[in-house]
């Protein structure tokens, strides 16, 4: 079983914790009290090698120990079982009256949003990577993917209504800039000595 296109990426089971099943959790969302309630189900990702692929967890409990949450699974008993989980990724449905959070964006609200440069489309959001430093937009332009930091100096705004992003990336990351201009001193701002 594999995420549905509307459901939400919470977190990942990170380490077996104890000899009872408990597995410490690298939380990806802001609301871990709203998320992970007893009783929530998670869709797993994980490889189709593992015992897990197509299958579901429901939490018994999120507790925090130094700092760090740890989650009781059914099912999950004992820390052999809980090693089998180790790098699982979360996910789960979102909350019918989840409120609307300024600047905050499901990966499901994004893809197929159409990308602006200058006010002309350069391609389509195909998906959103995440990574430990930041987001990407994968854009789907006319030849290739490109990808693009999800970080406002890059994607200053996102317009839900319109179904854009606005992109300010540097030059060359969607062109192939030309070897004459980037050979030229004047170009890159540095004069012979």
């Amino acid at each position: 079983m594999s995420p549905a296109p509307q459901q939400l990426r919470v977190g990942r089971l990170i380490k077996a914790h104890g000899l009872k099943g408990a597995l410490k959790v690298e939380l990806y969302t802001d609301a871990p009290d709203r998320r992970f309630t007893p009783g929530a189900v998670f869709t797993l990702q994980v490889p189709t090698s593992s015992p897990w692929h197509g299958k579901t967890l429901t939490l018994v409990e999120l507790r925090w120990y130094n700092g760090q949450p740890v989650a009781f699974f059914e099912g999950v008993v004992d820390r052999t079982g809980a090693e089998s989980l180790v790098k699982a990724i979360l996910w789960i449905e979102p909350v019918a009256d989840e409120p609307d959070e300024p600047d905050a964006w499901y990966d499901f609200q994004l893809v197929g949003l159409r990308a602006l440069r200058d006010g002309v489309e350069v391609g389509t959001i195909a998906r959103v990577e995440h990574f430990p430093a930041q987001d990407l937009l994968v854009i789907r332009t006319a030849d290739r993917e490109v990808l693009v930091p999800f970080v406002a100096a890059m994607v200053p705004a996102v317009d839900m209504t319109a179904g854009t992003v606005t992109l300010t990336p540097p030059p060359g990351l969607f062109e192939d800039l030309d070897d004459d201009a980037a050979a030229d001193p004047a170009q890159t701002g540095t004069a012979p000595a």
